[in-house]
């Protein structure tokens, strides 16, 4: 008996007739399920499906759309199959609010309970005392040892200014932590669902730093999430240099030229 059906057979007490591989990470392989009793599901196999699994339930109890775990069995997850859709006229807007739900829930202070990975990219988690030293000792300055001489340099004077570009207590909200245009999916209805996610706690401007990266969210969105505090264009900039970094590691030096620009609008 193979994984799947083992975590089938332990959790849906089903077992799975046909298989059909979905987009996965660098973390996971995704593959949707039908099983033997008619039902779809999704399973997704990897090293930290369980703290995911936890990050699923925490944004869905805090009343954002993510799809429904049904468990976890070893190194497998299994959790809703949503159908995807196109998105609706309005799902922009929809999300707009969805995403201001999900970082109106706060947590005791900021990081996770746990600590997370990209691949072979360790996400540190531990709290700190204030949001410039979590974002400095934990997104910024583990990066230095493998970097270049002079972009490392570049990061570490950034990580040494963040008190005076950061705000000292910003409310640690919940956020997805990955919010790439990748990670959402148009399920039913049309309306957007979070999926991978990298929980923790922060300021709300880093999950919106991470959907522009790669696009832009669509109308309504922006007068549907609601206006931000002046200053977040530099701050967006801090911000979007942790995924640029990310990728530097993952992908290597096409990346740099990405990280430069970050750090130049940051005035780094």
């Amino acid at each position: 008996m193979d994984a799947l059906t083992a975590a089938c057979a332990e959790v849906l007490k089903a077992r799975p007739v046909s298989r059909r591989p979905l987009h996965g990470g660098d973390l996971s392989e995704v593959v949707r399920l039908t099983l033997d009793d008619g039902r779809d599901v999704v399973a997704k196999t990897g090293p930290m499906v369980a703290r995911e699994a936890r990050m699923l339930a925490a944004m869905a109890g805090a009343g954002a759309p993510a799809p429904r775990v049904w468990g976890v069995a070893g190194d497998v997850l299994l959790m809703e199959a949503l159908d995807e859709a196109a998105p609706g006229p309005s799902a922009w807007a929809t999300f707009g609010r969805d995403l201001a739900t999900l970082h109106a829930s706060t947590g005791a202070g900021y990081g996770w309970p746990e600590d997370y990975a990209f691949g072979a990219v360790d996400i540190p988690n531990a709290p700190a005392d204030d949001w410039p030293s979590f974002w400095a000792g934990r997104r910024l300055l583990p990066f230095l040892t493998h970097l270049p001489r002079g972009l490392a340099a570049r990061v570490e004077r950034l990580a040494m200014r963040l008190a005076d570009l950061l705000p000292e207590a910003p409310p640690p909200a919940l956020l997805h932590g990955d919010l790439w245009m990748g990670n959402l999916l148009a399920g039913p209805g049309g309306r957007f669902h979070l999926i991978d996610p990298a929980c923790y706690h922060g300021d709300a401007e880093v999950d919106l730093a991470m959907l522009h990266l790669f696009g832009r969210p669509g109308p309504g969105f922006t007068q549907a999430y609601g206006p931000l505090a002046p200053g977040w264009e530099l701050r967006r900039a801090v911000y979007s240099l942790f995924p640029a970094l990310v990728h530097v590691r993952l992908f290597g030096a096409g990346y740099h030229a990405m990280a430069e620009g970050f750090l130049t609008a940051a005035r780094a």
